[in-house]
């Protein structure tokens, strides 16, 4: 373990040197402190570091979040994985097929159109699709769905695996539909204030909150180098959704995640089903030797029908978010960063450490 701690601490520091990495990272094993370290800036323009306890935006990784409330509802009998969310939400002048289930959109299964394609577009992308509509004007999640409800299907529901934030955004309707509450009250109450995630909820970027991260993106000349820094304050959500944007801890995370697997949210049953790898990701299956499954939130790395790694990631302007879980080790491994994309190659050199790879 002194051998990894070592390696660790020089991979990051050199990075965080380079500046292309800032944020916190932990590594636990059951209750013992395998890693923990802090990098960089947690706000640049008065050199201040981040520690143990600061807040950072995380991004997609909230739609578990999204995901467990679904699940609590279904455990209370007021909801079914193969329920129509067009005939749940009833939706009208939509081009979103009625034979599209609650399964698929946790699945991103359901091939509906996206408010915008992760996986593929650009950050230039991002930028121009607030021209129209500011993003600052952003706050309810039918500000979202205005966007997509038209866009033409990308393939038939169920087909295959495609990563869609606007199901996660349909989803959260749908929770508002069946409480009666605004989505956010409802994962505030019954899942940050029942676990006692003091540190972890939906911050609205024009409030003065203690503790948190700015987010930021560098400034580069021709060659690549980096010339400065800007906020991601034009780029950044105003209000979190339920596809992604809430705030959170490193500690705060573990909390959540060892209450979800012990069954203290949902069902046995429903949390069995949430562990379970349920479709293949195509597009990565196969890269780095693994089989790329995904659940209910969660991505899963198997090995010959093992479960290697499960987790999830999170990325924006500003942001960069993991939490991956090695349940043969009961290692849980969070990361936190206030640098867009920064986390990536971070998780895969601790992933390469703690599974020996790349020996």
């Amino acid at each position: 373990m002194e051998d990894m701690k070592g390696t660790l601490d020089r991979y990051l520091e050199e990075r965080a040197e380079k500046e292309v990495f800032s944020g916190v990272v932990l590594i636990k094993k059951r209750d013992q402190n395998y890693y923990e370290g802090a990098f960089g800036y947690a706000n640049r323009t008065w050199k201040i570091p981040p520690d143990r306890h600061t807040k950072f935006r995380i991004a997609s990784l909230s739609k578990i979040f999204t995901a467990v409330a679904i699940g609590q509802l279904i455990d209370e009998g007021k909801l079914a994985l193969a329920d129509s969310v067009v005939t749940m939400l009833e939706l009208t002048n939509t081009t979103i097929s009625e034979e599209v289930t609650i399964f698929q959109l946790l699945t991103h299964t359901s091939g509906i159109g996206d408010y915008f394609d992760e996986m593929n577009a650009s950050d230039e992308d991002w930028v121009a699709l607030w021209k129209e509509k500011p993003i600052y004007q952003m706050r309810k999640l039918e500000d979202y769905f205005e966007i997509f409800k038209n866009q033409p299907a990308a393939f038939l529901p169920g087909e295959k695996f495609q990563y869609c934030g606007a199901g996660y955004i349909l989803l959260g309707m749908v929770i508002e539909k069946v409480t009666k509450k605004d989505y956010r009250l409802v994962i505030q109450e019954g899942i940050f204030d029942a676990l006692h995630l003091e540190d972890t909820g939906f911050i609205d970027v024009e409030d003065v909150t203690t503790g948190v991260a700015d987010g930021y993106e560098p400034k580069e000349d021709e060659a690549g180098n980096i010339t400065g820094w800007k906020k991601n304050i034009y780029t950044m959500t105003p209000v979190p959704a339920s596809d992604g944007g809430a705030t959170s801890t490193v500690d705060d995370l573990i909390h959540f995640y060892r209450a979800f697997r012990k069954g203290d949210l949902m069902s046995q049953n429903m949390t069995a089903l949430f562990m379970t790898p349920q479709v293949v990701d195509q597009d990565s299956d196969g890269h780095r030797g693994y089989e790329w499954k995904y659940g209910f939130a969660n991505w899963f790395l198997l090995k010959e029908g093992e479960v290697i790694r499960m987790g999830h990631t999170g990325e924006e302007f500003g942001v960069s978010a993991r939490y991956y879980f090695y349940p043969k080790e009961k290692i849980e491994v969070v990361l936190l960063g206030n640098q867009g994309f920064c986390m990536g190659s971070v998780g895969w050199r601790i992933h390469e450490l703690l599974t020996g790879e790349g020996k």
